[in-house]
């Protein structure tokens, strides 16, 4: 941690300009644990560090590391076009911080969702090098059977993809009902998957990220909660 004016912290955890920061301090709003601060030029150590900004407390994060359940009908994008974006489910404060999804969700696809406001870790998350197993639950509007699990398992070839792409793991888990493990993360790619094996995905549904189990985080759609080391060692697999 480190040593910061009281203003650029304020700043840094996103609570708007720098001009706007000061005057939130200078008005009485912001504490530094639990003492009120009126001069924006305080040098504050950021270790252990709780902020209280308009009687809400807010614990100092040099980055934040997020998981959201995302509900249908919300893009993943900081410039949605036709839905709401993933960012307007979270506190005002994290869209100053520039947080943004880490990779994407097709806009009907519920789940888990990571995002931060952490640039490597967003593009070491993201980057195709990355063989991470996610775990979806995909709907198909035909029913499931024996062939099309073989086939998803032994690959299908997509129009722009060089060679067939497989699933890690394909069970089926009820008659219109498929859990599907894939590596590779190539755009739309389990929908194109069922496509190219002669179904058709009606709903889909991301339940894990390398280790990390939506359910363990106990959230209802729309939720979001902090990730901790623990659970970020977890999507490493």
């Amino acid at each position: 941690m480190s040593k910061l004016s009281l203003d650029r912290i304020l700043q840094s955890q996103g609570f708007g300009t720098r001009k706007y920061c000061r005057t939130l301090i200078e008005d009485g709003e912001v504490a530094v644990n639990g003492v009120v601060q009126d001069n924006y030029k305080t040098v504050v150590d950021t270790e252990s560090l709780v902020l209280t900004v308009f009687d809400e407390e807010w614990r100092y994060r040099e980055h934040v590391y997020i998981a959201l359940y995302k509900p249908a009908n919300f893009e993943c994008s900081r410039k949605p076009s036709h839905h709401p974006g993933v960012l307007t489910l979270l506190p005002e404060q994290f869209t100053w911080r520039e947080v943004q999804p880490v990779g994407r969700l097709d806009h009907d696809t519920t789940g888990l969702l990571l995002m931060s406001d952490d640039g490597p870790f967003i593009h070491a998350q993201s980057s195709p090098k990355r063989h991470v197993p996610k775990v979806y639950q995909a709907t198909t509007a035909e029913p499931v059977t024996e062939a099309l699990v073989a086939q998803l398992l032994g690959g299908v070839q997509l129009h722009d993809e060089p060679a067939p792409l497989a699933a890690l793991v394909c069970e089926k888990k009820g008659e219109h009902q498929l859990e599907i493990v894939l590596e590779q993360g190539k755009y739309h790619q389990v929908k194109r998957m069922l496509a190219a094996a002669g179904n058709h995905c009606s709903a889909l549904h991301r339940s894990a990220i390398g280790g990390l189990q939506l359910d363990s985080l106990g959230l209802q759609e729309g939720e979001w909660c902090y990730l901790d080391e623990a659970q970020l060692a977890l999507l490493a697999g």
